[in-house]
Parts: C-alpha cells; structure tokens; sequence
C-alpha cells in the first residue's frame, strides 16, 4: 500500500520558510516506522533514527541524511528543518520474495540512485528522477520511506489504475513490501531520499 502524506505539505512548506517548528510532529506513523518533522533540538528523543535535513545550511546540505546515533554536533546544521525517520522494531521475520527488487534494482530509464549510508536497520539512498524518466513495473521487497526534497509530478500506475501525484518540498509517502506499480516523470526532474527498512 502507498500511503501518500499530501496533509504535510502544508506544514512542511510553513515550516521549510520559516523558522524551525517549536517541537517534532508526527506526519506518518504505521507499524514499521514514525516519521517527525522536526529540527536538531530533537534528535536526543530519537537515537535511532535516519535524519534529513530539508535545507542547505553551513554545515549540511539538503538530502545530506545520517543515522541519528552516530551523529556529531553539528551535524544537522542547525535548528531545522528534518525529516527524522524512526524505523520500529522489526516484525517476526518473512521470507523474503525473489520476485521483489529494491530502490535502484528496478528497470528504469532516467533514473539514478546513490547509497548514502547503511546499517543494520536501513539502507539510505539519494535518488533522482530525470525529466521523462521512467520505473519499471516492479514489486517493492522491502518497506521504503520516500522524503521529497524537490516535489514534482509523479505519473504512477498500480493495481490497473493511472493517476499523477504531486509532490512538494518535504512531502513523506510510504511505499510498503509486496506492492506493485510502475512510475513515469510527468514532470521537473524529482529528488528524494529513499530509507530502504531492513526486515
């Protein structure tokens, strides 16, 4: 199941232009992660943690993500704002699918992915999805949390249904293991930063 979280792109664009929010908020929650919006004044509430900052500063750049418990001071580059991507302890273990890829496995045109880091508990890659770029029909073998970091227009075809999502500026959606769909750009060029859950 896509959970696409359209409801933040408000209070990530008032709190992308402005100042930091006062305190980390919710904006997905299932039984596989939490994800807060929130700044560095909140990563001692969340040791284990992927953290993405949502603006350029003088110490971070944009999409630049870290595990929040190897993080060193500084390393958020400032007071915000973050994406902070909570992965929960996993379900008893599931036989992994064969027929499944994971982020950057897939046949795609246009598209390109590099590891940022890797743990125990997720893998972390930056992605970007060129102008007419296109993704295969392929089946998610691992829970995947998508942070935009350039919004843009999705064209995205699942269960025989075609439809153009847009995405802005700090949207979160959650791609779950064992759906299936094939995506097209319909759109800008697309970054995000993709957290890959370890099962």
């Amino acid at each position: 199941m896509r959970e696409p979280l359209l409801a933040l792109a408000c209070l990530a664009t008032s709190t992308v232009a402005g100042a930091a929010p006062d305190a980390a908020r919710l904006v997905l929650e299932n039984p596989r992660v939490s994800v807060w919006l929130g700044s560095d004044r909140d990563l001692a509430a969340h040791p284990q943690a992927v953290v993405v900052p949502l603006e350029d500063t003088t110490a971070a750049r944009m999409g630049a993500a870290f595990w929040s418990g190897s993080a060193t001071p500084g390393d958020a580059g400032g007071r915000g704002p973050l994406m902070i991507v909570e992965p929960k302890p996993a379900p008893p273990p599931a036989p992994e699918s064969d027929t499944g890829t994971r982020p950057g496995e897939q046949a795609s045109s246009g598209m390109s992915f590099s590891v940022l880091f890797e743990n125990e508990r997720v893998t972390v890659m930056r992605a970007r999805m060129e102008v007419g770029a296109r993704e295969g029909f392929h089946t998610h073998r691992s829970d995947v949390v998508i942070v935009h970091l350039s919004g843009g227009a999705i064209e995205d075809t699942a269960d025989g249904k075609t439809q153009v999502k847009r995405w802005t500026h700090g949207d979160v959606e959650f791609e779950a293991r064992g759906t299936s769909h094939s995506a097209r750009n319909a759109g800008k060029a697309v970054d995000v930063v993709l957290v890959t859950l370890k099962p």
